[in-house]
């Protein structure tokens, strides 16, 4: 029965998302090869932010909900490779709020997710690093804004649409 109290949590997440979202954000169950809805499996697209050197990129990101859902979080992924200090190499994000031992509350949102992880693009957390980008980002910043800004392009937002 748990399966059913995530799914029919995340068709209420869906009807929110579609009355309010933020502005450039998209967030959507994965159509699965049938033509029906996979309501644990969103696509998502988030919109770099403005006044960074993530503005004008639109980033792909996966959020993959269980039955558990939502006593554990999903498993939020850009694609593997993803250039930032809290992703780690085969794409999952380490943020506070998507670990059920840290920051974790069923109460959080699909909105407060995505925000969550855009809001982290810019401010990554260095005391918790992923991978070794962590180390340009402390010690290089200009080879570490240098290769932030061709993933950026990579990911630009025209492309995208």
């Amino acid at each position: 029965m748990s399966g059913g109290i995530a799914a029919a949590r995340l068709q209420e997440e869906r009807k929110a998302w579609r009355k309010d979202h933020p502005f450039g954000y998209v967030a959507r169950p994965e159509a699965a090869a049938d033509g029906s809805t996979d309501i644990f499996t969103w696509k998502c697209l988030l919109p770099g932010k403005e006044g960074t050197l993530w503005e004008g990129g639109l980033f792909p990101l996966t959020l993959a909900f269980t039955s558990e859902y939502p006593s554990k979080p999903p498993r939020v992924k850009f694609p593997p490779g993803f250039y930032h200090p809290n992703v780690f190499p085969q794409g999952d994000v380490c943020l506070s709020i998507l670990n059920p031992e840290k920051g974790w509350r069923p109460s959080i949102t699909v909105k407060q997710i995505l925000v969550g992880v855009q809001e982290l693009l810019d401010q990554p957390n260095v005391d918790d690093p992923a991978n070794e980008c962590y180390h340009a980002y402390k010690r290089d910043r200009k080879l570490y804004d240098r290769l932030l800004q061709e993933q950026t392009r990579r990911y630009a937002a025209a492309k995208q649409m």
